[in-house]
């Protein structure tokens, strides 16, 4: 299996991009906010996985090997193929699938085009038992309170659930608690050109 790729970002295209390596051109699929930070002709350093079916030959990049390992995760559950996977991956970060299995908030993956309420249900089942407990743990569903004030003030003014989970998204780690300063950081997200 091709675990890692290091080439030269020869295109970006709407669901891929093509990274040069060694005089190849390799055409990777890889999640949108990733895509949206790659350029023409920087070079990009991208954690691989590779679908390989009866006629065709796949790769599939991620920014790090946690983005990769819930891909992984993802293709386990009945009815979540790569694309849906990627799809997953494009609106929601690992701490957001981990914050929506551990709150048992499943509804959180119908937020992603072409994941019913059905299939939503299975993902959360599915990632309920392999996902590695930790610290950090409890560290993600004590922000989920605050977070989830911010999402329902988000709504409340008029955005999508997945707009409203994209903006969440963007707020930095580092960020202050209080819900008005993420809400103002979030905000940002929708005032972006």
């Amino acid at each position: 299996m091709i675990a890692s790729i290091n080439g030269r970002i020869a295109e970006i295209d709407a669901d891929s991009i093509v990274l040069e390596v060694g005089g190849i051109g390799l055409r990777v699929y890889v999640p949108a906010p990733l895509r949206d930070e790659l350029q023409p002709g920087k070079s990009a350093a991208l954690h691989t996985h590779l679908i390989v079916r009866e006629n065709d030959l796949t790769l599939y990049g991620f920014e790090t090997k946690e983005e990769r390992e819930f891909f992984s995760m993802l293709l386990g559950v009945n009815g979540v193929g790569p694309r849906l996977a990627l799809a997953i991956l494009s609106t929601l970060t690992p701490n957001a699938i981990r914050r929506a299995v551990f709150n048992e908030q499943a509804e959180i993956f119908s937020s992603v085009s072409g994941v019913g309420k059905k299939t939503a249900q299975k993902i959360a089942l599915h990632l309920e038992d392999r996902l590695p407990a930790s610290d950090s743990l409890e560290a993600v569903a004590i922000m989920d309170d605050t977070d989830s004030e911010v999402l329902a003030a988000l709504t409340a003014l008029g955005y999508s659930i997945i707009e409203a989970q994209a903006a969440l998204q963007i707020i930095p780690e580092d960020a202050p608690d209080g819900v008005e300063e993420r809400l103002r950081l979030a905000l940002q997200y929708f005032s972006k050109p």
